[in-house]
């Protein structure tokens, strides 16, 4: 239930201002501490916890609203209470206040004068907000007499704050819901022709696979609801890099209900294991980063995975999904951490980043007169824009089908860059909070295309029974599409900045026409205009061959280096200190100079059970990479190289200097054995 627009409230973000109703039947509150005594009044109340939040959602019947809420506002175990909004021009979307507000302020404001303004509202400063001056999180204290949103308002009214902005949780949506395909083949790498298929509607894999399949030192990184990995295609040496689940907060981001199959379908089409059976992605020597989504859009959670992809090395990250909203601006944090990653990641030559456009066959931003839809969810002039898909920073990708067509429920626009080989399907957009696909007008004409074969949970957890998908689609799999031929791209030239591969694939792209009228609203802009750019299209299909192509005579064209070999051992026996946190290091000096391209540790050790051991290497950089984790088992010697062409996480120490006190650190995590490391050297690459 909503309440009356007088009741509305204006939300600033991203430079807009967007109008808010507050939903009339619930409300949030923080306790002080999870078991922290709640009034009794609440206690009778319907409530649940807001998944990765320390928030509970309370429902009560909407003439009780604003009574609970005070009981709540007055009980001392509780920190924060607010109600629940919606934004206007987005049906079914519901939006949670938190305790944060971002503020940057003007050039010239100090230290003091920020104190000043922010202090007698109630805010306490947090932490500064990394890559842009003057600008930092603050916390909503207790003495605070308003909610964010109305503090952030108030912030904005003074000439010296530039941008004021409540930290909202949207709910993410998910790109695609899988419709019912018949065809097991994937035509989309490479075909022949055949029913249903235009020639050239395939990326021309084949061709670039002659070049390169991938390297592991590249890694994709795959953001979505959760990936299988004990998927036969995702195994092989070196294959997973730093998995994470920002959701339950572990390093096995795997499924934990039926159907939560949609990330595990996005790494098959992107990365999936050439290894004899089921598929092959488009860059299957590539390694995979699986990383699960908390399933909110708050800045919060959008830090900590672009944060995590950074730090942990990933080359290319594949996002299959937006806000479930119609209009969603991004806030000045969430834009500045893609803007981080896309620049300082990859070592400073950033992480191509890859967004699917959306599936409601709508505009990712612009105007729209909305008519049609079940109980007028939309009406009349409608404001639409997908955030993620708008930032400069990021590959914006649409879907066509395998006749070479606009797949009709793809989303476009100016913002597109590319288009990749999808399914076709009614356009649509999934409300998640209320369970159900909307979709208008109808569109009552035969959709012709065929679907994308890929990997599924295994069982019959998945979106089909057995091990794979013939349901997958949407631009959520055209988007690692995209991701898979940047990643073959960087496996030819690491040297590409992330704007420049994001500028190679659109000058290497196949320019498809579709001059049909769209079924649904009857637009014709699949053609394009004197810069190249189609609104159905961005700069055409994405084709890895041309692609991997270019990156390689690019690569050619660079002036050849001079390289240099460092290599530096220690035979001196150590013995390993039995269940001792500290461990053993044992240091190697090196005193040359040069920039390392490749490097490699040799590891000797016996041990009565290497099961034990956690072996790392330090470098003079402050760096601490794991080279071994404790699964060797019952195994008594190890005698091993770890090397930075097959390990991504030993990568992140090349393009930095070789000079310095380089150590490995081995720790006896476990009392009895005993062991001890017979020697241990360097293998340096440097130019």
């Amino acid at each position: 239930m909503v309440s009356e627009p007088n009741l509305a409230l204006t939300l600033q973000r991203g430079g807009e201002e967007l109008l808010l109703l507050k939903v009339g039947d619930r409300f949030t509150l923080r306790p002080t501490h999870p078991d922290a005594p709640l009034p009794p009044e609440l206690d009778r109340l319907n409530r649940h916890p807001i998944p990765q939040t320390p928030l509970l959602e309370f429902v009560v019947a909407p003439a009780n609203l604003e009574a609970a809420m005070a009981a709540a506002r007055h009980s001392e175990g509780v920190s924060f209470a607010s109600h629940v909004y919606q934004l206007h021009n987005s049906p079914e979307t519901r939006l949670y206040l938190t305790d944060e507000i971002t503020v940057q302020f003007g050039a010239e404001v100090d230290a003091e004068e920020q104190l000043a303004l922010t202090a007698p509202l109630g805010l306490v400063s947090d932490r500064p907000l990394e890559g842009i001056p003057n600008t930092a999180i603050y916390r909503v204290t207790l003495q605070a007499t308003e909610n964010p949103i109305k503090l952030a308002n108030h912030l904005m009214a003074n000439p010296e704050v530039l941008t004021a902005e409540a930290n909202l949780i949207f709910l993410q949506e998910s790109f695609y819901r899988p419709r019912d395909p018949h065809y097991s083949e994937q035509w989309y790498l490479h075909h022949q022709g055949g029913t249903q298929l235009a020639p050239s509607s395939h990326i021309d894999c084949e061709q670039a696979w002659d070049i390169t399949r991938g390297s592991r030192s590249v890694v994709v990184a795959i953001a979505d609801d959760a990936i299988d990995l004990n998927h036969p295609d995702f195994q092989g040496p070196g294959k997973i890099v730093a998995p994470y689940d920002f959701r339950d907060r572990d390093f096995a981001p795997l499924p934990t209900e039926p159907q939560e199959s949609h990330g595990t379908a996005c790494a098959g089409v992107a990365v999936a294991e050439e290894n004899g059976s089921g598929i092959v992605g488009v860059a299957p020597g590539c390694a995979l980063m699986p990383l699960r989504t908390t399933g909110y859009l708050d800045d919060n959670a959008i830090e900590n995975l672009f944060n995590w992809a950074i730090e942990k090395g990933a080359s290319v990250i594949s996002c299959s999904w937006g806000a479930a909203a119609v209009h969603f601006p991004l806030s000045l944090r969430q834009r500045a951490v893609i803007h981080k990653a896309a620049t300082q990641g990859r070592q400073g030559k950033g992480c191509v980043i890859v967004f699917a456009a959306g599936n409601a066959n709508r505009p990712v931003q612009g105007t729209l007169y909305e008519q049609g839809w079940p109980n007028d969810l939309l009406k009349g002039p409608t404001d639409w824009l997908s955030g993620f898909a708008t930032h400069p920073d990021v590959i914006t990708v649409s879907a066509c089908t395998s006749l070479g067509k606009k797949s009709s429920y793809s989303n476009w626009g100016t913002h597109i860059t590319l288009t990749a080989p999808s399914n076709n399907a009614p356009p649509g957009m999934w409300f998640a909070k209320s369970g159900f696909m909307a979709t208008a007008p109808a569109v009552r004409t035969a959709l012709p295309g065929l679907g994308i074969f890929t990997t599924d949970q295994l069982g019959d957890w998945g979106y089909d029974r057995g091990n794979f998908t013939r349901n997958f689609g949407g631009t959520s799999s055209a988007c690692p599409v995209v991701a898979g031929v940047a990643a073959l791209v960087l496996s030819v030239n690491p040297n590409l900045t992330a704007a420049e591969v994001k500028q190679l694939l659109a000058q290497t792209a196949d320019k498809i026409v579709d001059r049909d009228p769209d079924p649904q609203l009857g637009l014709t802009l699949g053609t394009y205009d004197n810069k190249g750019h189609s609104q159905w299209f961005g700069y055409g299909k994405v084709n890895a061959y041309q692609a991997v192509l270019e990156a390689q005579r690019r690569q050619r064209a660079i002036a050849p280096v001079v390289k240099r070999q460092i290599n530096r051992y220690s035979s001196l026996a150590v013995a390993i200190p039995d269940h001792n946190p500290q461990g053993l290091l044992s240091s190697l000096e090196i005193t040359q100079g040069g920039k390392i391209t490749a490097l490699a540790v040799r590891v000797e050790i016996t041990h009565e059970f290497l099961g034990d051991l956690e072996i790392y290497l330090r470098s003079p950089h402050g760096i601490t990479v794991l080279l071994q984790s404790r699964n060797l088992g019952r195994l008594i010697r190890l005698d091993r190289t770890y090397s930075s062409r097959l390990n991504p996480t030993l990568a992140q120490l090349c393009d930095r200097p070789a000079l310095g006190t380089w150590q490995l650190w081995v720790i006896d995590r476990v009392p009895g054995d005993t062991g001890t490391l017979q020697g241990w050297g360097l293998d340096l690459e440097v130019v």
